[in-house]
Parts: structure tokens; sequence; C-alpha cells
């Protein structure tokens, strides 16, 4: 069977008061990325600690965490979140940058809106709450942006909604090279849980073989690749891992995901995903198999010199 692009989120929200494993600092960033790409993982996910500031000081802070990965491991796939603003435009004034380098290959193209935050004492979603929103108009700046940047789309998918945008510019061929759809289930814990005195808020369709039905009936016909997270929950302790294995999706997993009675690192849930991955008889993909898969478009030759540039 085809090989699994296992990828690891590695912080996003979590704090260490709720696991101490969470990388927050560059260099933590650096040693829990390489980590993870020892232990199988083909792609690596992080947040920093800046947001909405400019774009080249957003791409500078990614690029301290980056730059020993990249020094050891070349053949590295390593991509931001959001910026978070101003605007669509400041949202996404680092990915410019960081192409700039030649190392970023994955951008993002959020195509939906949801509620986020967490829960009561009442057992009611907490008020204010927060309102991740990526208007049409958005989502078509976010696809341009990849297009031109030649940056293969990373496309959260919280709610059946997101996916059925993503399928639509799948369909009118609007789509940039190297897409993957991945499905995020949602845990009890919500997300993010962060500040929340009952937990978070839990979205979309809980991770259930039921749920992974309705996402591949949306799916039915369509050749993106596609992979599966539980998200404020544990993806490897449902059903849904092995159930999607076995359909040919791929593997989301790490701390910006994962909530429950334990605090595993990072490198502990590609551990775990991997050796799911071999129980089902599928190889792992490397980084350079991924990009195959993905066929995600390549990076320059003079990227080193650009990283060293923008540091």
């Amino acid at each position: 069977m085809d090989a699994v692009i296992v990828e690891a989120a590695i912080n996003g929200t979590t704090t260490k008061e709720r696991n101490p494993h969470t990388p927050r600092q560059p260099d933590e960033i650096a040693a829990v990325a390489l980590a993870c790409l020892e232990a199988g993982a083909a792609i690596v996910h992080n947040h920093v600690d800046v947001v909405m500031v400019p774009g080249e000081e957003a791409a500078a802070r990614y690029l301290e965490g980056w730059a020993p990965v990249l020094a050891a491991r070349p053949d590295a796939l390593i991509y931001p979140t959001t910026n978070f603003g101003p605007g669509v435009e400041g949202a996404y004034a680092h990915m410019e940058p960081l192409a700039a380098t030649g190392h970023l290959r994955i951008g993002i193209v959020d195509p939906g809106s949801v509620n986020l935050g967490g829960v009561a004492d009442d057992r009611l979603p907490a008020a204010p709450g927060f309102v991740y929103a990526n208007s049409f108009g958005d989502i078509r700046y976010q696809a341009a942006l990849c297009d031109r940047l030649q940056l293969g789309p990373s496309m959260a998918i919280f709610e059946p909604g997101w996916l059925r945008t993503a399928l639509a510019f799948w369909r009118a061929g609007r789509l940039p090279r190297g897409a993957m759809v991945k499905l995020y289930f949602g845990g009890d814990a919500g997300y993010p849980t962060t500040g929340s005195s009952g937990g978070g808020a839990p979205f979309g369709l809980p991770p259930t073989a039921h749920a992974l039905d309705a996402y591949c009936e949306l799916l039915d016909g369509c050749d993106l690749a596609w992979s599966v997270a539980v998200i404020g929950g544990d993806l490897l302790g449902s059903p849904v891992a092995r159930l999607a294995l076995e359909r040919g999706a791929h593997l989301h997993v790490g701390l910006e995901d994962f909530a429950g009675d334990r605090t595993p690192s990072n490198e502990e849930l590609v551990a775990q995903a991997v050796a799911l991955c071999a129980e089902v008889g599928r190889p792992v993909a490397t980084c350079d198999e991924a990009a195959a898969i993905l066929d995600l478009p390549r990076r320059s030759a003079d990227a080193p010199a650009a990283v060293q540039q923008l540091q």
C-alpha cells in the first residue's frame, strides 16, 4: 500500500502548563522538529510566539527555529501558521519572505470559519469566544498566494462546509499544486483550551467511524491527498486513525492537537503513529517521498544564502 505521510504539529496554542514537553522557544522548536523527523515524521508544523507583526519580523522568528533543522535536514518539510492579521494580507505577509528562502514548500489555505473557545462553569461555550474567520474572498487570496509563491496548500478542515469549499476549488481546477486536505475531527477538549476553566468547546464532527464515513462520502471521486487529526483529543486512541489508514489516508499528530490524561512528547506521538502504520501494513514516507506524493513544487538552489540573509 502507499506510504503514509506523518505530520507533526508540535505546539499550536498548547502551553507548557498543559504539557511540559511543548516546545515554545526557537531552540526547543528546532530540537523537537529534528526529533520528530528522526522518529518518522515527514512534515513538521509549528507556531511562534509573535503574531500580527510585519511579515519580515514573523518570518525571522520562524527561521530562528528552522535554521538548525534545515542545516541538519535540508530535505525537511516545515511550515508555519497564519500571522493572524491585520486582514488577510497581514495574516499571510510572512509567507513571501519565508518562500524567498527557497525552503518553504507548504503554504496555508483555510477554507472556512469556525467558532472556537472554552467552556464556562455552566457547561456552555464561554463568552466571548473566538471566531476564526476566512471569508470566500480571504480563501481566494490564500489560494492565489500559494499559487504565486508555488507552495502546496495545507488545507485544515474544521467543519464539513470547509471541505465542500475546498472541493469547489478542486473541481474548478483552481487548487494550487501540492494541496492536501486535513480532516480535523473535534475532540472533547476543543481548541484552544488555554485559559478556559472548563476546557474547550468541541467543534465539527466527532472522531467516530460514522463521521469518517461522512467525510469520505464528500471525498468520493476526489484524488486529493488527505489526512486525519483529532483536535482536543487523541487520534491514536480513536477508531479514526486505523480506519483512515485502511482507506489510504495520512496522519496528523502532535501536541497542538493532543488532549488527554497523559502528557506524551511529540516524538512519542510520532512513534505511535509509525507503529500503527506498520500494523496496518503501510510504510512511512520520508520527506522526499512525501514531497513526491503531494507533488510539491521544487525548492530554489540558492536557499541557504536566502536563509542567512533573513536571519
